[in-house]
């Protein structure tokens, strides 16, 4: 399945408690639940004023939607052509 970044712009999310974030990520979950198996959160990385979002899904409509059932934004999306790490050092 396609992988995707996505960039979601939210003023001080950097700054957000442990309970907003909950609440947050319990948001994703439900409308991921109701979308079915074809997407799936990896994991977010909250920066200052973004969040960087890790999902799998079949295409970015797919993403658009889960933003817009979620109330969440999704300002760029990015599709992921490849991943390396420190191994793909070791060839």
């Amino acid at each position: 399945m396609p992988k995707f970044v996505i960039e979601r712009e939210i003023p001080g999310a950097g700054s957000m408690s442990a309970e907003q974030l909950k609440g947050a990520a319990q948001s994703s979950n439900q409308v991921i639940r109701e979308l079915g198996p074809n997407i799936q959160w990896e994991h977010s990385y909250v920066t200052g004023d973004k969040i960087f979002c890790i999902y799998n899904a079949p295409d970015e409509a797919m993403i658009r939607t889960h933003a817009a059932k979620a109330g969440i934004p999704a300002n760029k999306i990015t599709p992921v052509a490849t991943v390396i790490g420190p191994g793909t050092a070791q060839g």
